[in-house]
């Protein structure tokens, strides 16, 4: 390629680097400080970060004619956009700018990660010289990037719940000793400490109650969105994320059938895919149950991440098989 389309393409990607890391500091000063104008430079600097990334796989797949998702650079790249988007649309339409700074600060990372994986413009091996590649990879590296927003989204629930739970163990232990008791009975410990303080139900009377007597943290927490809105939010992700993994799952399948023979071969990117859907498939069933609300789905939906991050790159690079980028 010439000097002058590959400088297009570096000036691209370094801008889409410099608008996420920019966002990602601005969101974060946003969620530490609640100034609308941080959210305000926030955003549309995400969106231009986003429309960058975009950009510049469309100039590389324009100027060389080889697919851009034929590598780990070029995956990486559209999750981090992917990734972006998924927030974008949420933080406009339900308010979402709170969960800004973690998700455009993996994005940042994950597309400085994935210059360390650029391998040029090289075209793509044989096997990778389907259609199926311009269908497949896209729709499993959008369902990945849904799960990154809504693992972002539990985190910030998880914070707020423990912060419940934990004033709530100080307001028995308080009332306790204004009663004259050396020590908070069982049965005030054991209502402190009931799961019902981290679900949809009760939500934070705890917090509240701390916030309203001038406690600076409580007030601060009691500003994020309630429990019951973070764990619908979460829940809303991961209903965008399973049916593309879903999707994803099966055209990899019918790509597998047409390169190598076989619908399923217990490789173990494929094991692991199962694995990620089984757990999101398993939030999404026990989330119907009241008691799986709240913080039990959200540390579900945090493993449920992780084991993606393991399917993703980890069986990816560290493991031997037929979907392995050491290969």
């Amino acid at each position: 390629m010439d000097p002058t389309r590959q400088w297009i393409d570096q000036a691209l990607l370094v801008v889409g680097i410099a608008a996420y890391v920019t966002s990602a500091f601005a969101l974060f000063g946003y969620f530490l400080l609640r100034n609308p104008l941080l959210r305000n430079v926030g955003l549309p600097l995400a969106i231009v970060g986003c429309l960058s990334q975009f950009a510049e796989l469309g100039a590389r797949w324009w100027m060389t004619g080889v697919w851009p998702l034929t590598n780990l650079y070029g995956s990486l790249s559209l999750f981090s956009a992917c990734a972006v988007t998924i927030f974008l649309i949420f933080a406009y339409r339900y308010d979402l700018a709170f969960a800004g700074g973690p998700v455009l600060a993996l994005a940042a990372i994950a597309l400085g990660y994935a210059t360390t994986w650029n391998e040029g413009y090289m075209p793509a091996v044989p096997a990778l010289q389907s259609y199926w590649i311009k269908i497949h990879v896209p729709i499993v590296i959008t369902a990945y990037a849904s799960f990154m927003v809504a693992f972002c989204v539990s985190l910030i629930y998880l914070v707020k719940a423990a912060a419940e739970s934990r004033y709530a163990r100080g307001t028995v232990r308080a009332a306790a000793a204004a009663a004259g008791a050396a020590q908070p009975t069982v049965a005030m410990l054991a209502y402190a400490a009931s799961p019902a303080l981290g679900t949809t139900r009760t939500d934070t009377p705890a917090l509240t109650s701390a916030a309203a007597a001038g406690d600076a943290t409580a007030l601060w927490l009691t500003g994020l969105p309630s429990l019951a809105r973070l764990d619908v939010m979460q829940y809303r992700i991961i209903a965008v994320g399973l049916p593309l993994l879903s999707l994803g799952i099966i055209t990899g399948a019918m790509w597998a059938k047409e390169a190598w023979g076989a619908y399923w071969q217990w490789d173990p990117k494929e094991t692991a895919a199962l694995f990620s859907w089984i757990v999101y498939a398993a939030y999404m069933h026990l989330h119907t149950r009241p008691e799986w609300r709240g913080s039990r789905g959200a540390l579900l939906g945090a493993f449920g991440f992780a084991s993606i991050v393991f399917c993703y790159l980890g069986v990816n690079i560290f493991i031997s098989g037929l979907h392995s980028y050491k290969m």
